[in-house]
């Protein structure tokens, strides 16, 4: 009944083939993917699935990465990349998508002419000391160096424009391009610390930069695998983020991260408040089906079914820019918290049943159980022969006893040092301050 419940609350067929690209057992639907983002990261990430996806496995996807990355790059003025896709391709999608030299050169052309301007005008600006005249300029500037691709560049001369800045939307403004940038050189530490910045003015943030400000420190809490805080991150983000980020994050990977990190990282008592009843964080969920299901199996012990989800995930995941560090890691918690939670309310547990749950060899889950024993994460001892584990509960009746006697000598000790402080304030043994004589 709980699990018609829980399958009656999903999307309608429709809606789950909408979403199916994101994260899914079946292959990724490029196309679908890439046009979830925009700008820069929509060209590195598609880079990074032709990177990934393997030659020898699955050319054609590698190929069809690689030609809408080609077109994405000839929509805008980043010759480096242009050269790096081309060079990537190495001819194998015809004469249509090789090099074009003409469009390079007109590109550079151009940008050398609107970097002369920039310039001009900014020494102009220099003159005139006009603040906001000079914080615009530099954003120019910034604006220009993230178009050619020059992330270090345009990273300077969005913070200069900090020593300009007039009001706290200006202070905004030059985080969110710091932030912007930093995430795309994958220097997170930068991104911590622009987000605390803007966080930190005056007047209150709008919900959507305040959704923003959440997914920017959820990935930088990420990409140190500090997972229980980027799960919190991610969960507090707001649903008014809708597609105001996509040059960064989509609301579908919220979603996937979020949900994840979660699991690998929440008890059962967070899992079902935090994430299960959160209503914010459930219409994320809702835009990827699959990870809301995994999380409620999961939370119901169906362990089987979740495993087999995560395992169908994991060929995808593996293609995401920002998570395929830590899908390994945070499978081997998912699966560690599982295991504890199946032997917790028993007092003993049939391997061959277990084994069964989880769908493995009787053998690989005494091993793990033997990780888990060792590592003091269950209480718990295995009968090798009959294939039983045996849970160890403490003895309570011996605890007890100790802890009476703990409190009885920790009352003693208290009442010794107050008779002992009584007697040197009777007989004036405290000592007196003052300056000493010589």
């Amino acid at each position: 009944m709980v699990e018609d419940e829980i399958y009656a609350n999903g999307t309608s067929a429709d809606d789950q083939k909408r979403n199916r690209p994101i994260i899914t057992g079946e292959q990724l639907d490029i196309e679908a993917y890439a046009s979830l983002y925009s700008g820069r990261t929509k060209i590195t990430r598609l880079i990074f699935i032709a990177d990934h996806c393997g030659a020898d496995t699955n050319q054609t996807m590698q190929l069809e990465a690689l030609r809408m990355a080609y077109d994405e790059i000839k929509k805008g003025e980043n010759t480096l990349l242009f050269r790096e896709v081309v060079t990537k391709i190495d001819g194998r999608l015809g004469p249509d998508y090789g090099m074009d030299a003409t469009w390079c050169e007109m590109i550079e052309r151009r940008a050398e002419q609107r970097k002369d301007k920039l310039e001009n005008e900014l020494n102009a600006y220099r003159t005139n000391l006009i603040k906001e005249s000079l914080r615009m300029g530099y954003n120019d500037f910034g604006d220009f160096y993230y178009a050619h691709g020059s992330l270090g560049d345009a990273f300077k001369s969005y913070v200069r424009t900090r020593d300009y800045c007039t009001t706290s939307k200006h202070i905004i403004h030059m985080c969110m391009s710091a932030i912007l940038v930093s995430i795309e050189m994958g220097q997170f530490t930068h991104v911590t610390s622009y987000a605390s910045k803007a966080e930190q003015t005056p007047e209150a943030l709008d919900a959507i930069t305040s959704a923003k400000l959440r997914c920017a420190a959820g990935l930088a809490h990420l990409e140190v695998k500090k997972y229980k805080l980027a799960a919190r991150k991610f969960l507090e983000t707001g649903h008014e983020l809708g597609s105001h980020y996509n040059e960064v994050i989509a609301p579908q990977d919220v979603a996937t991260y979020g949900g994840l990190c979660a699991l690998a990282t929440f008890d059962r008592s967070e899992l079902k408040s935090k994430v299960i009843d959160n209503v914010n964080f459930r219409n994320f969920l809702e835009l990827v089906p699959v990870v809301r299901e995994l999380i409620n199996d999961f939370y119901s012990s169906r362990y089987a079914s979740c495993l087999d989800y995560l395992g169908n995930l994991k060929p995808n995941l593996l293609l995401d820019i920002h998570l395929h560090d830590h899908v390994e890691t945070l499978y081997d918690q998912i699966r560690h918290k599982a295991l504890i939670q199946y032997t917790l309310p028993f007092v003993s547990v049939d391997l061959r049943m277990m084994a069964d749950a989880f769908k493995t060899s009787v053998a690989g889950l005494e091993k793990e159980l033997e990780t888990l024993i060792t590592n003091n994460q269950i209480q718990a001892r295995i009968d090798s022969h009959n294939k039983i584990l045996y849970a160890r509960h403490a003895d309570q009746r011996n605890a007890t006893f100790q802890r009476v006697l703990q409190t009885g000598s920790d009352f003693d000790r208290e009442i010794r040092s107050m008779l002992l402080r009584a007697n040197l304030i009777k007989h004036d043994y405290n000592q007196r301050g003052g300056s000493r004589k010589i």
